[in-house]
């Protein structure tokens, strides 16, 4: 019997494309365990893109980076001494108002963002699994990295929690080529799929040409709930 597999670090908000993964996957693995990089603006761990003022900008929440060594992105905590939470609220409110869902989406929204955990790996998933209720997906295929017994590292980390959670089949991001090593997962028995997602299109209100690679926000505010729904259902059966 099939079980597919994808593991994906816990970001902040995603796009649709980490969705459809959650959609088409037997098992998901939150990779919470892995080191975070410790300079630069940000990683999908703690930003994401939405349209403001009439393009695609970075929306942050400010993390703590003034530690010694390296920390896994379950260790790493947000500021608290930035007032972000007001902020990204905001930013939300005044760019997506006019938005069709707007109003029943921003509510839902509004203490998911406000949520006080300092974690990100907590509140991104928090988040995450919130979101995946709307869209009426089960909390029963999704696991954690750091809770299960694992190996390795690079492709043979993730063939180690494939097998974990007795998978046996690995479904690969777009990205992937760069660095995947086949052979390795042919060795251990392990099947790969390729996620292939081509991003569908919604009407984005005031945009005359779609922005891809947004925040589910985004997607939410424009079709609500079942409308995204419909999306992912067709993303993943085309």
């Amino acid at each position: 019997m099939t079980k597919v597999v994808a593991i994906h670090q816990p970001n902040f908000f995603p796009w649709l494309g980490f969705f459809q993964k959650i959609v088409r996957s037997h098992a998901f693995v939150f990779l919470d365990h892995v080191q975070i990089p410790k300079t630069g603006s940000g990683v999908w761990s703690n930003r994401v893109k939405l349209f403001v003022g009439g393009e695609a900008r970075w929306v942050t929440a400010p993390i703590i980076r003034n530690y010694h060594g390296l920390r896994a992105i379950n260790e790493i905590e947000f500021q608290n001494t930035t007032p972000w939470h007001n902020k990204m609220l905001k930013t939300i409110d005044h760019n997506y108002r006019k938005s069709a869902y707007f109003k029943e989406i921003f509510e839902f929204l509004e203490p998911l963002i406000r949520n006080p955990e300092k974690n990100i790996s907590i509140y991104n998933t928090h988040a995450i699994l919130a979101i995946a209720t709307q869209l009426g997906l089960s909390h029963d295929k999704f696991v954690w990295s750091s809770q299960l017994s694992h190996e390795g590292t690079a492709n043979q980390l993730l063939v180690s929690l494939v097998k974990a959670v007795d998978g046996t089949t690995y479904m690969c991001g777009g990205g992937a080529d760069g660095y995947q090593d086949d052979n390795i997962f042919k060795t251990a028995g392990i099947v790969l799929c390729y996620q292939q997602f081509q991003h569908p299109t919604y009407l984005q209100m005031g945009v005359p040409n779609f922005q891809a690679g947004l925040s589910i926000i985004d997607a939410l505010m424009n079709i609500g709930r079942d409308g995204v729904k419909s999306l992912l259902q067709s993303a993943t059966t085309t």
